[in-house]
């Protein structure tokens, strides 16, 4: 199986540097700092990213147990909400929020929200994450 990588630079000190997170790929370079990740500020963040994976590999996961159901999707659309929380121990991802429209002839919403329970379980990113509170909200088009 192939090994994925991706790479950040970071200078400066915490509240007054900056830096670039990379994919690999090269298919994302782009810059984030305290303030696009802690506050509202331009450029990118590690949760954000997180946010992607997670959209994409929950759509591919869910489109993969419809067509296992019998139910081929024609489109499955997704978006992931990551929690940034902190407590008494630091910040922390407390949940991620997946929400989902898919538009597959032949389904009814009950099956199609079980299917999406189950992509949640088995998408190897919710996986990765086993710790967080992931929260799926399934909507037939």
């Amino acid at each position: 199986m192939p090994k994925r990588s991706a790479s950040a630079i970071w200078n400066g000190t915490l509240t007054d540097g900056n830096g670039t997170m990379r994919l690999d790929s090269g298919a994302y370079e782009g810059p984030y700092s305290f303030s696009s990740r802690f506050e509202e500020g331009a450029g990118s963040n590690p949760e954000e990213l997180i946010a992607a994976a997670h959209a994409g590999c929950f759509s591919m996961a869910f489109s993969a147990t419809l067509a296992k159901a019998g139910h081929a999707p024609e489109s499955i659309e997704t978006t992931a909400e990551v929690h940034l929380t902190k407590d008494d121990g630091g910040f922390s991802i407390s949940r991620i929020d997946l929400r989902t429209t898919g538009r597959v002839p032949g389904i009814d919403a009950e099956e199609f929200a079980k299917h999406a329970e189950s992509a949640k379980a088995g998408c190897p990113v919710s996986r990765a994450l086993g710790g967080v509170e992931i929260t799926v909200n399934a909507t037939l088009a």
